[in-house]
């Protein structure tokens, strides 16, 4: 992929990086149907946008790809959701918003979680350094009534993994 410039010749996208823009509620679960079904225990996933931005949608989409026997509800007022797959495994969704503080995120246990499953975060800026550094972080932003632009950007190279998959998966070649 070639990096795109703005007029000051600074990239603006990169080979971490992927910019999309999706048509409907239905095209944003699909893409994350698609990366869904490459999570493993241990990856991290950061949603950030505003309300309505689409992350909850995504998050149905992430679990069904990654094969969850459980319904998506948006955690905002229990904090975590637990999601099962048939043969066992884990999925955390977090969403941060009502978390006061970083010692109270603390309280969560970032680090047990990720030993069982992967972890989809919603809010994660609320979490400061608790965040592992290397993830892929995706940031959402409502443009229309169906429309929303996402940004992608991976953090390491399992991520930069992650990120091809997509691409891949979405537009073919290489």
């Amino acid at each position: 992929m070639r990096a795109v410039y703005n007029s000051s010749a600074m990239p603006i996208l990169d080979a971490h990086m992927l910019e999309f823009f999706s048509r409907s509620p239905e095209q944003t679960r699909r893409i994350g149907v698609r990366l869904g079904g490459s999570l493993k225990s241990g990856d991290v996933i950061c949603l950030q946008g505003n309300l309505g931005a689409g992350k909850t949608t995504f998050v149905q989409g992430l679990a069904q790809g990654w094969g969850s026997i459980d319904l998506v509800s948006s955690p905002t007022f229990i904090l975590v959701n637990q999601y099962r797959r048939a043969d066992g495994g884990l999925l955390f969704h977090l969403d941060a918003y009502r978390l006061d503080s970083v010692p109270e995120a603390e309280e969560l246990d970032l680090d047990a979680m990720l030993a069982e499953g992967a972890l989809i975060v919603e809010w994660p800026q609320r979490l400061g350094n608790l965040i592992p550094t290397e993830n892929l972080w995706i940031q959402l932003d409502h443009i229309a009534d169906e429309h929303r632009q996402m940004n992608f950007h991976a953090r390491g190279k399992r991520y930069d993994d992650l990120l091809d998959g997509i691409r891949q998966s979405m537009f073919g070649g290489a």
